[in-house]
């Protein structure tokens, strides 16, 4: 039974990609449905849901703890504690709905498993091509909503402007763009020092993605010799072997 369970945790078989990916797959459906349920009124069918959806990412940060050799390193990693936020958010609603956007960062731990990348790179030639673009687009994804919720949750009831996740989402992406349209103002010491949050890290983000889609700070070819893929723009020599390189940049014939 261990043995089973390791081998489609950690293992490199057909099978337990197949696992990952379904893992994957759930993840994504799971913050699809928090987002939709989000912007509407919880009935008694979405609340049990949350709490299927809980109980099932709960036993799988189980068999993960089990599996782990190294208990007190796996308890430290930031992985662990965005499970840890995903569990609880669906299982304890008492903590309040805005809290829910933490779901998104289990999705933020699978992206960034290596075994996860590695596959995805493997399988799928678009997204070997354009990694750094996935990976910073999760990054402000995650930041977005995540944002987005804590906001919810404590300037929903006293802020008059944000009465939905409608208007939580409208504010965070026009203070993290700049727009800043002024039609919503946070509240208090604490809403203004979030809007700052907001603008220091969240630009920092989108300016990251801009400059992956327009001024990529690393090319991808091979190096001939050792296989390194990544390269500086105006890389001469490949930095592992010495050995020459021929990229191709603007104006080069």
């Amino acid at each position: 039974m261990l043995n089973s369970l390791r081998t489609l945790y950690m293992g490199d078989t057909a099978a337990a990609h197949r696992f990952r990916y379904a893992l994957l797959f759930f993840d994504l459906a799971a913050i699809l449905f928090v987002i939709i349920t989000s912007f509407f009124e919880h009935t008694r069918a979405v609340e049990i849901a949350d709490a299927v959806i809980g109980a099932l990412i709960l036993i799988d940060f189980l068999l993960r703890i089990w599996l782990e050799s190294d208990r007190g390193q796996f308890l430290l990693r930031l992985a662990t504690w965005a499970d840890i936020a995903a569990i609880v958010s669906f299982l304890a609603p008492i903590a309040g709905e805005g809290v829910g956007f933490l779901r998104i960062l289990r999705t933020l731990r699978l992206l960034h498993s290596y075994q996860m990348l590695a596959r995805l790179r493997q399988d799928f030639r678009f997204f070997r091509e354009n990694e750094d673009i996935f990976t910073a687009v999760t990054n402000l994804g995650v930041f977005l909503f995540v944002m987005t919720g804590v906001i919810y949750a404590t300037q929903y009831g006293i802020n008059p402007d944000i009465r939905n996740y409608a208007d939580a989402l409208y504010f965070t992406v026009t203070t993290l763009t700049t727009t800043g349209f002024g039609d919503i103002t946070p509240v208090g010491t604490s809403g203004r020092l979030l809007a700052v949050l907001v603008m220091i890290f969240g630009v920092t983000l989108f300016l990251r993605l801009l400059q992956v889609l327009f001024r990529p700070s690393k090319v991808r070819q091979e190096c001939e010799t050792c296989g390194l893929f990544l390269h500086d723009a105006d890389a001469v020599h490949c930095k592992h072997c010495g050995k020459t390189l021929h990229i191709r940049t603007e104006g080069s014939y």
